[in-house]
């Protein structure tokens, strides 16, 4: 299995998101766009886990006693290097927070907390090749006004199994974890 957390979107989000990815995309862009289906906020990559891991994560994650998160989606931007358009995701005191329990809490089942900054982020269409660049900044022109976006309460924890193919990948949730209230 290979796995990671993250936090669903709230529904208003995911109008917003696909009423504006719905008006940037053409076919002549070379993006391979995703879809509401696929639209969450990773907040820890897990990766390959054996059955005996998958269990004591769901024991850990289970454990945890977290209240609701406020989650605020901010300007659109461009990962260059890896190919990404996305929209990015406020780093509140409360979203460390949790991102930090999460890691402190896996770290018990052996699993090994990523090294690279921590940048919260929906990812919304992919280029891959020498087009990517020109891609990516040409669809950063055409971004105007720019949008606003619904500001939302993290409900619940999602525990995602993701599953990769030549199509874009696919995700199911495996377990999910409600907030305290």
């Amino acid at each position: 299995m290979r796995l990671f957390i993250g936090i669903a979107l709230s529904p208003a989000v995911i109008a917003e998101l696909a009423t504006l990815t719905a008006r940037l995309q053409s076919k002549a862009d070379s993006l391979r766009w995703t879809g509401p289906d696929s639209w969450h906020i990773t907040l820890q990559f897990v990766g390959s886990t054996s059955r005996e891991k998958f269990d004591c994560l769901l024991a850990r994650l289970g454990e945890l006693r977290l209240p609701p998160v406020p989650v605020r989606i901010e300007e659109l931007g461009i990962f260059d290097r890896a190919g990404v358009f996305f929209a990015g995701v406020t780093l509140t005191p409360e979203l460390v927070s949790l991102k930090q329990r999460i890691t402190a809490a896996i770290s018990l089942c052996g699993f090994v907390p990523e090294t690279r900054p921590f940048r919260a982020h929906i990812t919304l269409a992919r280029a891959q090749g020498e087009v990517r660049v020109h891609a990516l900044r040409t669809l950063g022109a055409r971004i105007q006004p720019r949008p606003t976006f619904t500001r939302f309460l993290a409900k619940e924890l999602l525990l995602y199994e993701s599953y990769l193919s030549a199509a874009g990948s696919r995700y199911v949730i495996r377990a999910r974890f409600s907030f305290a209230s």
